[in-house]
């Protein structure tokens, strides 16, 4: 019975180098993968799956109103899809995390979503707010603070470096807006040992 899996971490843990992992995997057993992330993300690599060690592969994005559940169809369609991997899953809507249930549920296919669980603020993203609700099998994938201990938080930084406590739940960005803490010094803003 096919699963919806939520993997979720902080910033910089390795969920897109762990999608792409999995997408390996799977391509190497001749299987068939139907990759995803979220369309908000204009960086450079848009419209792809990259990580920070490198790593990459040509995705489909979704907005807040892509069906991906009738893409999926369509793509299966088409030859078996063996697997749907999700990259930046915080940013689907409820109403995608129902549809890849729907994936799993009742098309048989394995849905494996990556993405952060809070925002910089320590508040749940939609998406994974709805994929922490339904998800078959939940899974932390870890990072570390720089005092050694898990990170569980971010805290976004301002031009000045400094952090920020307040502003959009969304500001795409990579190691020059966040860094990853654990819940005690992102309570006390500390960046590192001094």
């Amino acid at each position: 019975m096919a699963k919806l899996y939520f993997y979720y971490a902080s910033m910089n843990a390795g969920k897109s180098t762990t999608l792409l992992q999995a997408a390996f995997n799977y391509r190497e057993r001749g299987m068939r993968v139907s990759l995803w992330t979220a369309a908000i993300d204009d960086r450079p690599g848009f419209g792809a799956i990259s990580s920070r060690i490198g790593l990459s592969s040509d995705a489909h994005r979704f907005a807040p109103d892509t069906d991906i559940l009738e893409h999926v169809i369509e793509e299966h369609s088409h030859g078996r899809v063996d697997c749907v991997l999700i990259d930046e899953a915080q940013f689907l809507t409820e109403e995608q995390v129902w549809q890849l249930a729907a994936i799993a549920d009742d098309l048989g296919i394995p849905v494996m979503c990556y993405g952060l669980r809070t925002d910089f603020q320590g508040k749940l993203f939609p998406g994974s707010a709805a994929l922490l609700s339904i998800a078959d099998d939940l899974r932390e994938i870890r990072t570390i603070c720089w005092c050694g201990k898990k990170a569980t938080m971010v805290v976004r930084l301002g031009a000045d470096g400094q952090p920020l406590d307040d502003g959009d739940q969304v500001d795409i960005g990579g190691n020059d807006k966040y860094i990853s803490l654990c819940r005690h010094h992102w309570k006390t803003r500390k960046l590192r040992d001094d």
